[in-house]
């Protein structure tokens, strides 16, 4: 997998990848965060819907799903998807790509999604 050091593109973003972005107001600082929208809007689109990673460990199963670091992922540390945070962001404020989520995680993400927006079926 490439990890470029800076966002040069918008063409590297796709749906499963686990980015460092700058969320506005109380998530102003650098954190990671999983790309949850639809790579057939990522290119044309100004900005990307994301889940914000996180290092509070919440006990939440449903909606903040637990993700173990991995250099896959580009984590650091135990982290849980923040599902119940889902934000959408200028496409300027993602800095890079640091991993990938495997396809066990991103089915655990769709569920929880569903779920949380109340499109379950």
């Amino acid at each position: 997998m490439k990890v470029s050091p800076k966002r040069t593109s918008r063409s590297g973003d796709k749906t499963r990848d686990v980015v460092v972005c700058v969320f506005s107001r109380e998530y102003g600082k650098p954190r990671p965060a999983v790309v949850v929208q639809s790579d057939l809007f990522n290119d044309t689109h100004p900005s990307l819907t994301l889940c914000p990673v996180t290092g509070t460990l919440r006990a939440a199963p449903l909606f903040r799903l637990n993700v173990t670091p991995s250099s896959h992922n580009g984590l650091k540390k135990r982290s849980q998807i923040a599902v119940d945070k889902l934000a959408t962001v200028k496409v300027e404020r993602i800095q890079k790509v640091i991993g990938r989520l495997t396809d066990d995680e991103i089915r655990s993400v769709d569920q929880a999604l569903k779920l949380w927006l109340g499109i379950a079926g």
